[in-house]
């Protein structure tokens, strides 16, 4: 009786009193609320959290059991464990506080056609495996293109179209593979050891990722070098000379990939002049605008991507800036037939009538993957919670609150803002003492990772002015070095989050406004950390 009893007591109080139905509606119900409630807390409290995770490498597997429990926990126990030993090891994107990478921008509206994607839990890959995830991303897709003034050519109703992929990962690799099945067709299958691809040394990583998983010969990869005076975009007389020197050996250029909005500091590659670089070589340009995409919905910002009418295709990544959650890329192609010819399969199993009328998209031959989300929920959910009014105010506010943390930089002797601010990130480092920023600005001539000050560095004892090279390149590499310090000791804080990146040989520190929460008070903390934190350094360091 007592066993009994025990057993009772034990089932009364498993959330699994109900258990042969792992979607028993009212447990989901009691459930769901609590996770929500779980959520609504921690964006209530989000910043008493270090924004930058404090863990050291290794921390979870000494907090969890060895193996999976045999018998059911309890919701309430699961949720404690992720209190106690997962959010340590979180780092807090969703941050008021966070300033590093690019933002990843969620919403009430986001999460929640997140929500309802997930509890739907489609597998759209067709039309027929279910219509409305077609349609919808097709017509949400439509919504977007005409928000950014694309030309009618990207859109469904100008015989182009758009995908939602995960990331520009996949973009950069779905059109990449398009282009060179276009042009093997043309050129023979053996001429694939001859195809060329181009972007610049501020690319994103993803597009020399791309080439290698294409089969493109490693050697025919070319990061153009940029340079300080252009502000690090791609110089289409650049292009053209390293197009022509590779005609001249024999090979064929195949894809050009230029962004808006590079990793490093945001630069922006003048797409109209590279689009007819590429028209003139029958190139497939791609044009990459992961992050600032987003922004060119405002009117005072479109002119960055004007000459897109010149591209083969578009991307922006919604889940960066436009209060989506992560995956969400958005990917308009001019041919959707490339795609189509290069990605399809037709096995017996998905035959079906709609299909073969050709009447319907089916978007698993627009894309890497078979099965595919219904991301286009929360896109939707976005556009219409929103509206293209709050969507505007909402990225404005981000690029204002940039301007206020350029200022704060320019008004203070000790630090230089490195590049111009083109959005709504801020490239800045503190200065050696005694190093001006007219000294340092004129070591700018700088060029894939090496500055033209250690190229002087060598030629200036040729010229008997070694000593003052020597000084100029010792005082760079000190800077970088004072640099790296500050933007990890301002991390260990915990109060804000940052990260960097090396431009012409300059170790910079990126300053990136983009959470959905942040407002003007996060941004003056956060100047105020940076110059505690220089000061600290420049004192201890005997600068």
């Amino acid at each position: 009786m007592d066993a009994l009893n025990s057993n009772h007591e034990l089932m009364k109080h498993s959330s699994f009193h109900n258990t042969n139905n792992p979607l028993d509606p009212e447990e989901f119900r009691r459930q769901g609320h609590m996770i929500i409630d779980f959520l609504a807390d921690y964006y209530l409290n989000i910043e008493k959290y270090p924004v930058l995770s404090q863990v050291q490498p290794g921390y979870l597997r000494k907090r969890l059991p060895e193996s999976t429990p045999y018998n059911p926990e309890s919701i309430e126990t699961i949720l404690q464990d992720v209190q106690d030993h997962i959010l340590p090891g979180v780092t807090h994107w969703q941050s008021p506080s966070y300033f590093a990478y690019f933002p990843s921008s969620g919403s009430i509206a986001g999460f929640l056609g997140e929500m309802l994607s997930t509890g739907f839990n489609v597998v759209g890959f067709n039309w027929i495996s279910s219509p409305a995830a077609t349609e919808l991303e097709s017509i949400v897709m439509d919504w977007l293109g005409e928000m950014l003034q694309l030309p009618k050519s990207f859109l469904f109703s100008g015989n182009g179209g758009g995908v939602l992929q995960g990331t520009t990962c996949e973009a950069i690799l779905c059109t990449l593979v398009a282009a060179r099945d276009q042009m093997l067709r043309r050129i023979g299958s053996q001429n694939m050891g001859k195809l060329v691809v181009y972007g610049s040394d501020q690319t994103h990583c993803s597009l020399q990722k791309a080439a290698r998983i294409a089969g493109i010969n490693p050697s025919n990869f070319r990061a153009i070098k940029t340079t300080k005076r252009t502000s690090f975009s791609l110089s289409p007389d650049s292009l053209r000379s390293t197009i022509y020197e590779d005609i001249d050996a024999g090979l064929i250029p195949l894809f050009l990939c230029a962004t808006v909005g590079t990793t490093s500091t945001t630069a922006i590659d003048p797409i109209r002049s590279l689009s007819d670089v590429a028209k003139d070589y029958g190139l497939w340009l791609h044009v990459d605008a992961a992050y600032a995409g987003s922004v060119c919905i405002c009117p005072e910002f479109r002119h960055v991507i004007d000459g897109v009418e010149g591209a083969n295709s578009f991307s922006l990544n919604a889940h960066k800036w436009f209060l989506t959650t992560l995956d969400c890329c958005c990917l308009w192609v001019k041919d959707p037939s490339a795609l189509i010819k290069s990605l399809s399969t037709n096995p017996e199993y998905l035959k079906n009538k709609a299909t073969d009328s050709r009447q319907v998209v089916d978007y698993k031959d627009w894309q890497l993957t078979l099965s595919r989300r219904f991301r286009s929920l929360k896109l939707w959910f976005v556009l219409r919670n929103y509206g293209v009014a709050k969507l505007r105010d909402f990225l404005r506010s981000h690029v204002n609150m940039a301007k206020l943390f350029e200022g704060f930089v320019t008004s203070d002797k000790r630090f230089e803002v490195v590049v111009p601010r083109s959005f709504a990130v801020v490239c800045f480092r503190v200065l050696s003492p005694g190093m001006g920023k007219a000294a340092s600005n004129a070591n700018g001539t700088t060029t894939n990772g090496h500055t033209n000050g250690v190229n002087g560095h060598v030629n200036g004892h040729a010229n008997g002015k070694g000593d003052d090279h020597d000084h100029n390149y010792m005082k760079e590499a000190s800077t970088n070095e004072l640099n790296r310090k500050l933007l990890e000791s301002i991390n260990k804080s915990g109060l804000v989050f940052m990260t960097h990146s090396v431009v012409g040989g300059v170790f910079v520190i990126r300053f990136a406004v983009g959470a959905t929460l942040v407002e003007e008070k996060h941004v003056i903390t956060a100047w105020k950390v940076v110059q505690e934190h220089a000061n600290a350094i420049l004192i201890s360091e005997n600068y």
